[in-house]
């Protein structure tokens, strides 16, 4: 008799790999869920808004957007992580998740606890400033915070956010502080500042690209070592050349799925998103926006994410901004 039921429970479980195998290969079956880490009109939301409608010509189903901010992207990215692992809900994120552990905000990181579907782009951060304050360089900025530690109020979107990021590479290299004041994202960062509220911040270029065309907001320096083309704004590094052994640095873009997800239905949306990726509109969209399109996946994504989890978790340690040291998490120095 035991073995009877031992067979039949066997067999019970053999079915349902045979279900669960079927499903896996039909899929997607039914419409796609999409969380976004961070809130509308952000860079995170405009790069998932730009590639969702390629993808789904080629899955055939809807993906449907939802905006979920909160704690540097946790809240949208701890969601995901206990949803179904079926693949009907996808992660587009940023940067953020890499450096939860080192800053103590979560125990998730893509690398441990997600398959990346793909490295859609990255962007580069601009220093940009309200048009009345009196900073014409981004070395008056410097030199008014080294007269005022601590006071310039900064637009900020968190701990581990970019402007908190960049602020530390700042403080590193010059010793400098600000008076970060958080909000849940670019979006309404930005706005903020455009209403004074904040006196600069640090934003991809993509998020204030328009602001900076419609003479709004004043670009102060790209973090960057090399130009965005047709953009003539001026390199941090051109102010300061220590910065250069922190460049290339900068947010990136991505859409995620939980490990646990079926091969098969991971083979279908790293085709989906490849292609997507690779659709002139979506790389015109991204480049005119000033972002750099890099389409990764797979070994060559993992490559990346562990990499740029190395750079910036040892950026935060040597700032004393890291509350868990990354060597003891096994994060290696680059």
């Amino acid at each position: 008799m035991a073995s009877k039921k031992l067979g039949w429970f066997m067999a019970g479980l053999l079915t349902l790999g045979f279900v669960s195998f079927a499903q896996a290969q039909d899929y997607p079956v039914k419409d796609i869920t999409g969380i976004i880490q961070w809130g509308a009109g952000g860079t995170t939301d405009i790069v998932s808004r730009a590639i969702t409608p390629h993808v789904e010509k080629i899955l055939g189903k809807s993906i449907v957007l939802q905006n979920r901010p909160g704690a540097t992207g946790a809240i949208a990215t701890q969601f995901v992580a206990t949803a179904p692992a079926d693949g009907y809900t996808l992660l587009y994120g940023a940067e953020n998740p890499q450096i939860y552990k080192v800053l103590d905000i979560a125990p998730l990181d893509y690398t441990s606890h997600y398959t990346p579907i793909n490295i859609l782009a990255r962007a580069v951060p601009v220093i940009v400033c309200n048009n009345n304050e009196p900073w014409k360089t981004v070395k008056d900025l410097f030199d008014d915070a080294k007269r005022r530690p601590g006071v310039i109020k900064m637009g900020s979107t968190g701990t581990g956010g970019v402007p908190h990021v960049v602020s530390n590479i700042v403080k590193v290299v010059e010793g400098l502080t600000f008076n970060h004041i958080p909000f849940e994202g670019d979006g309404p960062g930005i706005v903020a500042l455009l209403g004074g509220h904040t006196q600069f911040s640090v934003a991809t270029f993509t998020a204030v690209r328009e602001h900076i065309r419609a003479g709004r907001l004043r670009p102060l320096a790209l973090v960057s070592d090399r130009p965005i083309p047709g953009v003539d704004i001026p390199l941090i590094t051109a102010y300061n050349k220590e910065y250069e052994r922190y460049l290339p640095w900068g947010p990136f873009f991505g859409v995620h799925v939980r490990k646990e997800v079926p091969e098969p239905v991971k083979a279908k949306l790293i085709d989906a998103f490849q292609k997507g990726a690779s659709d002139p509109k979506f790389v015109a969209t991204i480049t005119d926006l000033g972002g750099i399109v890099m389409n990764l996946s797979g070994t060559e994504a993992d490559r990346f994410l562990r990499r740029w989890q190395s750079v910036t978790s040892w950026i935060l340690q040597e700032a004393g901004a890291a509350k868990v040291s990354p060597e003891k998490l096994g994060i290696p120095k680059p």
